[in-house]
């Protein structure tokens, strides 16, 4: 389940129905998303696999970008994971979560963000920001036989940027 807004506001200035927002569409757009696919996962009988796209957002105050509800949706979204994968193992549903860091996508392009995007390479260990085929073969094996045994588990993939 994925669909995410950011939205860069600082937390004195912004309005409370922004906040709401971006927990409804990052947090509750992700329950919905997954409740319709548990829902048809049970009466197949079958069990199955989701995986919530999270970020390193959840793990860590992202720096310089003021992002509080950000943050807090991504945060909720672990313990959303946590939650339904207790509830959903009966049923042979495995949920978990990927937190990518910092990738290079068109999310991370645009107007001022040349110099953010060789920041966040830069504070990295591998020195690059991440690509997105580093993020599907993860989701691929939590998806797969290979990840039968992950429950509740969530897979950070930012080349060791929450090291720092």
């Amino acid at each position: 389940c994925f669909a995410g807004v950011v939205g860069c506001v600082h937390a004195l200035e912004m309005p409370a129905a922004q906040f709401r927002k971006i927990l409804d569409i990052n947090t509750t757009g992700a329950f919905i998303c997954a409740q319709a696919a548990a829902r048809i996962m049970v009466r197949q009988g079958r069990g199955g696999r989701i995986v919530f796209t999270a970020s390193i957002s959840a793990h860590r105050v992202n720096f310089p970008q003021p992002q509080s509800a950000y943050n807090t949706s991504k945060g909720a979204l672990l313990m959303l994971k946590s939650s339904l994968a207790a509830e959903w193992a009966g049923y042979g549903i495995n949920v978990n979560s990927i937190s990518p860091g910092y990738m290079d996508t068109v999310l991370n392009e645009g107007e001022g963000l040349a110099e953010a995007r060789r920041m966040w390479a830069e504070r990295n260990p591998a020195g690059r920001m991440g690509m997105p085929e580093e993020v599907a073969g993860v989701v691929v094996m939590l998806c797969s036989k290979a990840g039968s045994y992950f429950n509740g588990s969530d897979l950070v993939v930012d080349g060791g940027g929450v090291v720092f």
